[in-house]
């Protein structure tokens, strides 16, 4: 297990009783956390391997939430926790369903995690909380058409932009007009969070966002979800996967492949460029976001996906006077490769429900 180590922007010496936000990430291979002050400075960083199943998820947690305090030390204010984990989460109740990939059917973890640590804990679902953390760069780090993330000036605005002091209140966005954000998280699904104001939207049932599974594909690939055509099988990394098999890194090869003439490739290229592409539009014809930032793995290929993406929108804007009125390439982002976004919206989750109704809080009762 890796040592706890402070950020590089972090400030400790300096901390006089601020309030630190902890933020967890539970993914299906390792559990990133972060710990920030009240002025949202990153002051301490730490991963460990994921475990599978109820117990092991929650030591696990509970250690990394130890290991995360280490650095900050005792002279410190009340302290938050924000957790990130997938599957279905009841976000009022701290409940996770169905983590499948975690071998979690049904768990409180919420409230077990605040029993053991007696600490007041947010559980969102993990496309959420990226979400979440993906907006609170939206101004400063995130990668527009035509500049590439991995950029020492990209790499510089991200760091500078993680430590900005003076954002106010329990919202998560930038001081702009940009106040409804969408984060399309392009992993081994599809799925899209939606911040509207600086918070999380949930919806009726918790569902909202699911548009991988919109069977609109005229391929009528099978889905998991039992039903056919779902954009999730044209625009995901198990898409890639699925259809340029046999590749460590598909996507990335796939675009080298296509360039350089393979036929095959181009055909690939085309639906899964159309399938992101589609998912964009559904994205901006629904909620009219002021930016939709595009993440998860995919996201890692960088401007090349980019430039994918936006000549499929460039496509559809050719043809229709009512797509090109819109705008789309211009709302596109890039989330930041080099910054833990989804632990970092996990502490922002966690600070933003202590500093609206206690009842956001799960564990609140039986913390105290």
């Amino acid at each position: 297990m890796a040592a706890s180590t402070p950020h590089p922007e972090a400030d400790t010496d300096n901390v006089q009783a601020r309030p630190i936000s902890l933020g967890i990430d539970i993914g299906g291979t390792k559990i990133e956390g972060v710990a920030m002050d009240g002025d949202k400075h990153l002051l301490a960083c730490h991963r460990i391997p994921t475990r599978e199943g109820n117990q092991a998820v929650h030591d696990d947690t509970v250690t990394l939430i130890h290991h995360l305090l280490d650095p900050v030390g005792p002279n410190r204010g009340s302290v938050t926790v924000g957790l990130g984990i997938p599957g279905r989460v009841d976000a009022n109740r701290g409940i996770v369903d169905d983590a499948v990939n975690l071998g979690i059917r049904h768990m409180a973890l919420g409230p077990a995690v605040a029993k053991t640590t007696g600490l007041p804990v947010r559980v969102e679902n993990d496309v959420n909380i990226a979400a979440l953390g993906a907006a609170s760069q939206a101004g400063d780090s995130l990668m527009a058409p035509g500049t590439t993330p991995h950029s020492e000036a990209a790499r510089k605005q991200a760091r500078r932009s993680a430590s900005v002091p003076g954002r106010d209140g329990p919202r998560a966005l930038p001081d702009h007009d940009d106040h409804v954000v969408v984060f399309i998280n392009l992993g081994t699904g599809l799925a899209a969070g939606i911040i509207r104001w600086g918070r999380i939207e949930h919806g009726a049932s918790g569902a909202i966002g699911e548009i991988g599974h919109i069977p609109v594909d005229a391929h009528q690939f099978p889905c998991k979800c039992g039903q056919h055509g779902c954009l999730e099988t044209v625009a995901s990394g198990s898409a890639v996967e699925a259809l340029w098999p046999g590749i460590a890194h598909p996507l990335p090869d796939l675009i080298a492949q296509a360039s350089q003439g393979n036929q095959r490739a181009q055909e690939v290229q085309d639906i899964i460029g159309h399938g992101i592409a589609l998912a964009v539009q559904i994205v901006a014809l629904t909620i009219d976001p002021g930016v939709i930032i595009l993440g998860g793995g995919m996201s890692r290929t960088g401007q090349p996906l980019l430039d994918l993406v936006t000549e499929h929108l460039n496509r559809s804007a050719a043809c229709s006077h009512f797509i090109a009125s819109l705008n789309l390439p211009d709302r596109l982002r890039l989330a930041p490769a080099d910054l833990p976004i989804a632990a970092i919206g996990a502490a922002l989750a966690g600070r933003m429900a202590t500093d609206s109704r206690p009842s956001d809080f799960i564990g609140k009762e039986i913390a105290s």
